[in-house]
């Protein structure tokens, strides 16, 4: 406790403590409609592949807005472009709270897209609550600023209980309270001494295109203009990260030609995206599974993301002890004999809860193993790969609910939708795997390579002695 006590007080804690608020209740924002979707889907006609698609456009819009996000943090002062993103986040809740009728499904869809502002926190929140540390806390620090992803938690609680006794659209009032809070703390405690480069105002365009154009192309595939029925769907990842990249300076893409820099996307679109697309889709898929009522359903979401954030830390701690490779090796394989469990299964409730949080374990773990190899691959990259794999993440949490509603919707089942990303995590296991020795040259930090080292010796001085 002391040794905790002494980092925190070799930077500015009360920055931290502020930076923490805005990337909690950014995520609380960031993942609302999912637990809210039981009760839109009472008041709005939706098939089960369009209420997949209404979940995940929050999720897609924090993966492409962080790297736009983050390319501005590197321009601009975090302190103002934090409370911008507050504000553009809070647009959703003042819209439905003043609304005097019921929103139409395609106002939801462009909300949604600012409900990923919140989401794409990440990108602002954890370089500046660095920025007030020395390098030797680092890890720390961005651990405790990170673990704002709890934010999910507080929707599991919060929002079926309030839309239960006011109805949805005057539920997601409740978040007005909270951004607030994070936009007094950013505004009086919150500072940013990182380094900046390159051209404001037109990382600030940049932003602004990426915003638009995003809520353009889910117009678009709402509409039906890149193809009918769930092509367009599939597709608008694919357009959204198009955009974003074709608007990044140059050193943004240059790290896209690398294969491991693609593995590794797609491990975090694994694990990463398992648990943000999974927490937005979890209330719908336990009611439909297994009629738990609404709020029970929110309930045992809250505690799935609990877990999930919890362990996160933990992941990192075991990484840094075995390596992300290994450990990686581990969840990956664990991620996918869950899924492919439920698939063949289809288990009744309790062993389904036990299977959730087995996965969620995995996620949690996964997503700190993960970002252990991000320093030790990419060195003096860490901050621009953060933003790139980070949104691969939230790619993989759009395309996870929209799986799985179109599963639902085509075959009466969630079968297909855990076999298919049983099969990724398949694949992402085996690419590892297959990476396995060429990583390890890198995978662990100095000090372990060292003790590695010392023990091979001793082990061969032992054989020798022999």
């Amino acid at each position: 406790m002391k040794t905790l006590l002494n980092s925190l007080s070799s930077g500015n804690w009360r920055a931290l403590l502020a930076c923490f608020l805005y990337f909690d209740t950014g995520f609380t924002v960031w993942v609302m409609f999912g637990p809210l979707a039981p009760f839109i889907h009472k008041d709005i006609a939706m098939s089960p592949a369009e209420l997949g698609f209404l979940v995940a456009v929050p999720v897609l819009g924090a993966a492409i807005l962080r790297v736009t996000l983050g390319n501005l943090y590197q321009a601009y002062d975090g302190r103002r472009i934090a409370l911008m993103g507050i504000a553009l986040s809070a647009l959703p809740s003042v819209i439905l709270l003043l609304s005097p009728s019921a929103p139409s499904y395609t106002l939801l869809l462009v909300l949604g897209v600012f409900l990923g502002v919140g989401g794409a926190s990440f990108a602002v929140a954890l370089p500046m609550a660095g920025s007030n540390y020395p390098p030797k806390v680092q890890g720390l620090v961005l651990g405790l600023a990170a673990a704002g992803n709890i934010g999910a938690v507080l929707d599991g609680f919060m929002f079926p209980g309030l839309a239960d006794h006011f109805g949805w659209a005057k539920a997601t009032g409740a978040a007005l309270p909270l951004l607030a809070l994070a936009a007094t703390a950013i505004f009086f405690w919150a500072k940013d001494l990182g380094p900046k480069s390159g051209s404001a105002p037109h990382a600030f365009l940049s932003f602004c295109i990426t915003l638009g154009g995003l809520v353009a192309l889910v117009l678009a595939v709402h509409w039906g203009i890149f193809g009918a029925g769930k092509t367009g769907v599939l597709l608008l990842p694919v357009l959204g990260a198009l955009l974003a990249i074709a608007v990044l300076p140059k050193h943004y893409r240059s790290v896209l030609v690398e294969g491991d820099t693609w593995v590794v996307m797609l491990v975090y679109s694994i694990t990463f995206g398992g648990f943000v697309g999974m927490s937005s889709y979890v209330t719908t898929l336990l009611i439909s599974l297994y009629q738990l009522p609404k709020l029970e359903a929110g309930l045992f979401m809250s505690l799935l993301a609990f877990m999930g954030a919890l362990v996160r830390p933990i992941g990192g701690l075991i990484a840094d002890r075995i390596s992300g490779v290994r450990a990686l090796v581990l969840l990956l394989a664990g991620i996918s004999v869950c899924d492919f469990t439920f698939a063949a299964w289809m288990p009744p409730l309790p062993a389904g809860i036990a299977l959730l949080l087995v996965t969620y374990l995995c996620f949690g773990l996964g997503n700190g193993a993960t970002f252990q190899l991000v320093p030790q691959r990419w060195k003096g990259k860490t901050g621009l790969m953060s933003g790139i794999i980070g949104a691969a993440g939230g790619i993989g949490g759009f395309y996870l609910p929209v799986i799985m509603g179109i599963a639902k919707e085509s075959t009466g089942s969630y079968q297909m939708g855990f076999a298919t990303f049983g099969g990724l995590s398949a694949v992402a296991f085996a690419l590892v795997v297959l990476q396995r020795t060429r990583w390890m040259e890198w995978a662990l930090p100095k000090e372990s390579s060292v003790v590695a080292d010392t023990m091979r010796g001793a082990a061969v001085r032992v054989d020798s002695g022999a």
